[in-house]
């Protein structure tokens, strides 16, 4: 009984650490100026959240984020930041653009569909009595989701990351020769 006690300690010590960390990693994110160190701050707060998907009992979740989002994904955003280089430019100089009002407009968006969200799951219906098969989660139900049912929708994500690795490279070389 005590060993499970002190188990249940242990765990929880464990997840505080892991929040904390994520909170603190998710601010430094947003709040450094050098984006190589921000960027360095997105893989610790990966970490971190791959570390709270392991006390969830989601091992197979945990290793996707640190393979294909810490692993892969920042890499790419280590190399396009070494590519395209500091920028001179600050980005409020010219007061709010449209890309600030698309981004307020976003955020509303955002925030109206958590709320209805919550409104939803309070009365009562998102409420669902989904069945969960003994196949659920496994790697190669995940493998079918996104092979099969959802293949399209993968492609689709894929060719999006494609065309923003060449849109860096595009900006990138726009800066080196405005520079130069």
């Amino acid at each position: 009984m005590i060993l499970a006690s002190a188990g249940n300690v242990v765990v929880w010590m464990v997840w505080i650490v892991a929040a904390f960390s994520c909170l603190g990693s998710g601010v430094a994110v947003i709040s450094f100026s050098n984006p190589f160190f921000s960027a360095l701050a997105l893989i610790g707060n990966l970490a971190s959240l791959a570390v709270m998907y392991l006390l969830l009992n989601a091992e197979f979740v945990a290793a996707a984020q640190v393979l294909v989002y810490a692993g892969a994904v920042v890499v790419m955003f280590l190399f396009v930041i070494a590519y395209v280089g500091p920028r001179r430019e600050t980005p409020w100089s010219g007061g709010p653009s449209w890309q600030t009002a698309g981004a307020v407009a976003a955020a509303g968006a955002l925030l109206v569909e958590i709320v209805v969200a919550v409104g939803m799951q309070a009365n009562g219906s998102l409420h669902s009595d989904g069945k969960v098969g003994p196949a659920f989660g496994t790697p190669a139900w995940i493998g079918r989701v996104f092979l099969v049912d959802h293949l399209l929708a993968f492609e689709i994500t894929s060719v999006v990351l494609l065309i923003a690795a060449v849109g860096g490279v595009v900006l990138g070389s726009h800066t080196r020769r405005a520079t130069v």
